[in-house]
């Protein structure tokens, strides 16, 4: 038996709360035809506009390799392309397609009803809490990997269609 007292651990919370997040978000995007993955490399790149494949990687903390097979399936779904970088020839960016944004109101719809379940019963403070809380635990361990990880400034909650 282990002497570790997990139901007191917040990392305990945080992972289990993630995995069941991430759960039910490829649940509700896979009837509109995007899986989670997609759907970070879109949200990615409506933030940053364009992003050379190692940058994607690195952001949704995947092998450069794992990233090729989610940008084909992108690519051959019209939501995205690869382009040469104009000062680079030999650099590739990722870029998304018009036809990203229809998909990306229906996410952001879908998103909504996530947080709305997530949050359910919570004040508007107690979220603010929960997400400031939630950001020092992570600038805490950024601080002390000295490596920080990308972040998102803020997603457009109302895409142009």
């Amino acid at each position: 038996m282990s002497d570790y007292d997990f139901e007191a651990s917040v990392g305990y919370w945080i992972t289990l709360t993630s995995h069941y997040y991430q759960q039910q978000l490829h649940e509700e995007l896979a009837p509109i035809g995007i899986t989670l993955r997609q759907f970070q490399v879109m949200a990615w790149l409506m933030v940053d506009g364009e992003l050379a494949p190692g940058q994607l990687a690195e952001r949704l903390m995947v092998e450069p390799p794992t990233l090729v097979g989610i940008l084909d399936r992108m690519q051959r779904e019209g939501w995205l392309e690869r382009r040469c970088c104009a000062d680079d020839r030999r650099r590739k960016l990722v870029v998304l397609k018009p036809g990203a944004r229809r998909v990306w109101s229906k996410v952001v719809q879908r998103l909504m009803t996530m947080r709305e379940r997530a949050t359910c019963g919570m004040t508007e403070q107690e979220v603010a809490t929960l997400n400031q809380l939630l950001k020092r635990v992570q600038e805490n361990l950024v601080a002390a990997n000295a490596r920080p990880l990308p972040q998102l400034a803020s997603l457009p909650e109302n895409p142009a269609p």
